[in-house]
């Protein structure tokens, strides 16, 4: 079973109110900060929303 390991590159400081949302509800707070996160359709939609400011790395468990 694969994670993903995000980390927040840019600042969500002046982007849209979704994208701040979907920042905070990953789990990700102030840039540089990591997550490990679960490798599914739900996560990856996020992600693709936000891929501009983040980080993926795959990761084993």
């Amino acid at each position: 079973m694969m994670d993903l390991k995000v980390t927040l590159i840019k600042s969500v400081a002046h982007r849209l109110p979704k994208q701040r949302k979907i920042v905070k509800a990953l789990g990700l707070g102030k840039v540089n900060s990591t997550v490990v996160l679960p490798d599914n359709a739900a996560t990856r939609g996020a992600l693709l929303k936000i891929a501009h400011l983040i980080s993926v790395e795959e990761v084993n468990k």
